[in-house]
């Protein structure tokens, strides 16, 4: 049977840099994946310049039922060591906003980066993991290519976003096979569904965004919003996904900044024949606006001859705007996997089951769930090499 230091199950970013990390150890390592090509969700992501990092990544940037778990792990893999790494490649970067960076060419840059500080491993891709035990000594994985023994056993298969990319719960069978507890998996970073009902007013405006800052619970994202024909989506409706649940209320603001009700008054007496709706409109997109009037049944109404109580209203829904949306697109378009492997079970410093010596998690699969921006990749490699690392 064939003996090695390290197995690391899945060639994505945590597994290949994982493998890197290890490689340095001085340990015999290899990584399999059952998909044709290693690094695809870094391919397609950042719209194909990949999003590798964020300056601001702290703690605070991540959720888990465990909000300080990140710690360890992220100070001691920075977002600036693996800007070092990007920038000893020879690969061209950018700061798009709020921190984060993006390679100026594609995102394939990064794997081939990534493949290249893990020469020296065996990575085994159209490789079937049909199954693991622990034998007494380590870990014996039962793979289409023949059985593997390996002293360690590290699972970097991700969660379960974006399926048709081959994304699978393997991680969460391996957890409970090994006695680990989870955290429910759900999707996140993704967009948001209407009830059929709220459809009608959400179809007609698919394609309209606006600026718009959401509040729930705790969370507060500023961040475009883009209405769809299903729901919202946009990047401050992928932020607040990964805290709001199905039912639950979001509190939206349509114009951040602006006191909607106190502009409308402000030029209602010298408003003519204006509608309220095309005075509206110079603060929302025309199309937002009409709707809005619409729903209030105003399409026609004179700006000139609202009250008010009228006005405060139309004010509240763009400022205060109350909206229950009821589900998610699911699986199929987050961008990321909420919640699994409990880190009640995993150290810290080195992401090894605490009751199963030389068996770590690492990655998307660690119920820790980074912001829209970066911060998933960096949990991805800050992970990933304190697992590699470990002694």
């Amino acid at each position: 049977m064939e003996q090695l230091d390290v197995l690391i199950v899945g060639a994505g970013a945590a597994g290949l840099f994982c493998a890197g990390s290890a490689l340095r150890q001085g340990r015999r390592v290899a990584v399999l994946d059952h998909a044709r090509d290693p690094g695809e969700k870094i391919r397609i992501s950042g719209g194909g310049r990949c999003n590798f990092t964020n300056l601001a990544t702290a703690p605070d940037r991540f959720l888990s039922g465990n909000p300080r778990f990140a710690a360890s792990a992220l100070a001691r893999c920075t977002p600036e060591d693996f800007v070092g790494l990007v920038d000893r490649a020879g690969i061209a970067w950018h700061e798009k906003t709020q921190g984060q960076l993006f390679c100026d060419g594609k995102a394939t840059q990064i794997t081939r980066m990534l493949l290249d500080r893990m020469k020296g491993a065996d990575l085994r891709m159209q490789t079937t993991l049909n199954g693991i035990r622990h034998d007494g000594t380590g870990f014996v994985a039962d793979t289409s290519s023949g059985p593997i023994r390996a002293a360690r056993l590290i699972v970097a298969t991700g969660g379960k976003s974006i399926p048709k990319m081959g994304a699978t719960g393997i991680a969460y069978d391996i957890a409970e096979q090994f006695g680990l507890r989870l955290v429910e998996p759900r999707a996140g970073l993704v967009p948001l569904t209407f009830a059929e009902q709220e459809l009608v007013l959400c179809r007609p405006l698919a394609g309209v965004s606006v600026e718009a800052e959401i509040r729930h619970g705790g969370a507060r994202f500023r961040d475009a919003l883009l209405f769809t024909h299903r729901g919202l989506s946009g990047p401050v409706i992928l932020q607040i996904s990964s805290f709001w649940r199905p039912g639950e209320t979001l509190l939206i603001d349509l114009a951040p900044d602006r006191d909607v009700a106190g502009d409308l008054k402000a030029t209602r007496s010298g408003a003519g024949g204006a509608t309220l709706a095309s005075a509206l409109g110079r603060i929302l997109p025309d199309r937002l606006a009409a709707a809005i009037c619409d729903q209030a049944g105003l399409t026609q109404a004179r700006l000139a001859d609202q009250s008010n109580a009228r006005l405060e209203a139309v004010g509240a829904r763009v400022n205060r705007w109350q909206v229950r949306l009821v589900g998610t697109e699911g699986y199929r378009t987050a961008e990321v996997t909420v919640g699994g492997v409990d880190t009640r079970d995993l150290d810290a410093r080195t992401m090894q089951a605490r009751k199963v010596p030389g068996l770590y998690f690492i990655g998307e699969c660690v119920d820790v769930t980074g912001w829209l921006g970066g911060y998933n990749f960096q949990w991805a490699w800050a992970s990933a090499d304190a697992a590699g690392r470990a002694g």
